[in-house]
């Protein structure tokens, strides 16, 4: 018996893991725009899903300290919204920082530099900002290794030490890591001997030997 769209749907939201945000154009293979958008209404209705802004929801995070969901996450919102519009986005170096936790800083602004048109989008209290300038560090395949770039070029190489890429590491899933060193191989050389280090635990930016 097949699926029907609403199953289809969920299982590929639980599939991709809480936190992920996304819009009708992530299900298109799947159906019609009119019944993607049904399933996502009635998922919704469910509280399975959560309106972020117009036209974008997310699977939340649940915070187990402070008993409620967490904020969404403004990396997947923003990258959502860059799937939607088929843009190609880059986080500014505070968003960057902000976003991996190398700054104690909450801005009310995370700035993406775009290749598409400039706009602004209000999530509560804070604000999600593209500006129109093609992106340097682009071409990734997982939205993660931009923001690292993005972070290790804001902070410069003197100012990375040991905690740095300890915070780093601890902020990649781990199955990501990997997969992270290989999509970062055409970075500049320092760039990719910081991210050896981050994504392997090594000390010397070495490789480790199977």
């Amino acid at each position: 018996m097949s699926q029907s769209i609403v199953e289809q749907v969920i299982t590929r939201i639980y599939g991709k893991g809480r936190g992920w945000a996304f819009s009708p154009r992530d299900f298109t293979d799947l159906g019609s725009r009119s019944s993607v958008d049904v399933a996502l209404f009635k998922l919704h209705e469910q509280d399975k899903i959560r309106r972020v802004i117009r036209g974008i929801y997310d699977y939340p995070r649940y915070s187990k300290l402070l008993e409620r969901r967490s904020e969404p996450d403004i990396n997947q919102v923003a990258n959502a919204l860059a799937r939607k519009f088929g843009w190609r986005i880059q986080p500014g170096g505070a968003a960057s920082l902000n976003l991996i936790g190398l700054s104690a800083q909450v801005p009310g602004r995370y700035l993406f530099y775009s290749n598409g048109p400039a706009r602004r989008y209000q999530l509560e209290n804070l604000t999600i900002e593209f500006t129109k300038r093609a992106p340097k560090n682009t071409g990734f395949k997982y939205p993660e290794s931009g923001v690292i770039v993005s972070a290790l070029h804001a902070l410069g190489r003197e100012r990375i030490d040991e905690t740095t890429i300890l915070i780093i590491r601890e902020w990649i899933p781990e199955k990501k890591r990997k997969r992270i060193l290989r999509d970062t191989k055409g970075v500049t050389d320092w760039t990719y001997e910081v991210i050896k280090k981050i994504c392997d635990g090594s000390r010397n930016g070495q490789d480790r030997k199977s």
